[in-house]
């Protein structure tokens, strides 16, 4: 019996070597929980990375996005400008905080949030008597959207805006790390993630006010007193010193896994860009992209295609995703507004994402690609 090939995840952790230091440090200490020297070095290494004045270091991105929204007082009733080709991780905060998501379309060249359907979106909600109260703009896969467009129309109208930079770490948009441009960005630092904390996220920026009231509210806002007071609301959020410790190691070995995608989406460009109707996302001269994740688009006429090769890459032992299924055609958020002409839902039904781990070899690479040039050349 011919043995099973080895798996070939879509994003595994990829540890570099000096996470197990700063563990042990923490261990040797006893901060082992969340309080330590490593976590006051994470933030402050996140910080001189990203050029952003204030970090908070977090147990999630989602956490970071809810604070974000705390931050900017988003209370129910509210409604929150949001992209509607993204994680539902996105946009369940505002759900958290009684609000209503109101859904913009994706734009082709970069797949996020689109600048004439989010203006179209601000005019009509404003004719409803419904100024949003805040815009979160998504960096997906990596790729930063068009940032000067859509923070002149945010500003425009008076709206401010979160970046959601959970899957961006490392990209940047006019030579600025993307996640530094709004009033608060936001990370991930998930298993799957460009850099790993176990599980993990940061809040980030240069209002100090905001930082030190999402540090307060992270740690169960407890007043100040002798004894346990509290006078609002605050959530078991903070980042665990042991999980920190992963994360300056990591954080170490960035731009090393920046390269590495970097080059696994040049293979496959390489060996897939002149197989009919396959197409890539490409960079515009003013981004530059992490690559997280390597996605490509596959002919529109052929129906089906993107679900056969998925299972034809899941029967060699290759994982691969669907792109993200778009937040508006999702049952639970079956009733919000949108706004769009429906390219987000062409995107997904075209799109695929490949293997893009930083552990891959070229072999792995060529076996992924041997699959899809079997399947649809």
């Amino acid at each position: 019996m011919t043995p099973k090939p080895t798996r070939l995840f879509l994003s595994p952790p990829h540890m570099g070597g000096q996470e197990i230091s700063f563990i042990q440090a923490a261990f040797e200490e006893n901060y082992i929980t969340t309080a330590g020297s490593n976590i006051l070095k994470f933030e402050a290494a996140l910080s001189q990375a990203t050029g952003c004045k204030h970090a908070v270091a977090l147990n999630s991105g989602t956490a970071a996005l809810h604070l974000a929204l705390r931050l900017l007082e988003i209370k129910p009733g509210d409604e929150v400008l949001c992209p509607t080709f993204t994680f539902v991780a996105t946009a369940n905060p505002i759900l958290y905080q009684g609000a209503t998501p109101v859904f913009i379309d994706s734009e082709p060249e970069t797949w996020n949030i689109c600048p004439d359907a989010l203006e179209l979106a601000i005019k009509d909600r404003l004719k409803k008597g419904k100024k949003p109260k805040a815009l979160i703009l998504v960096h997906l896969y990596g790729m930063p959207a068009k940032v000067e467009q859509i923070l002149q129309i945010a500003n425009q109208y008076g709206i401010p805006v979160i970046e959601d930079a959970a899957e961006a770490l490392g990209s940047t948009y006019a030579g600025k790390w993307v996640g530094t441009f709004g009033q608060v960005g936001i990370y991930s630092f998930n298993g799957n993630k460009i850099i790993t904390t176990s599980g993990g996220g940061a809040l980030l920026s240069d209002n100090k006010e905001y930082a030190d009231k999402a540090l307060f509210l992270a740690t169960q806002a407890k007043d100040v007193a002798p004894h346990y007071q509290h006078s609002e609301i605050g959530y078991n959020y903070r980042m665990s010193n042991i999980s920190a410790g992963i994360g300056l190691g990591q954080l170490a070995v960035l731009q090393q896994r920046i390269q590495k995608r970097r080059a696994n989406f040049e293979y496959y460009r390489q060996h897939l860009g002149k197989v009919t109707g396959v197409q890539f996302l490409n960079e515009r001269p003013d981004s530059f992209c992490n690559r997280w994740l390597s996605c490509i688009l596959l002919p529109r006429q052929q129906q089906g295609t993107t679900a056969q090769l998925r299972l034809a890459l899941e029967a060699a032992n290759i994982e691969s995703r669907l792109l993200w299924k778009p937040l508006h055609l999702q049952p639970l958020y079956a009733n919000c507004p949108y706004y769009g002409k429906g390219v987000a839902e062409d995107l997904f039904n075209q799109g695929l994402c490949l293997p893009s781990g930083t552990a891959l070899t070229e072999e792995d690479l060529a076996r992924v690609v041997a699959v899809i040039k079997q399947q649809i050349a």
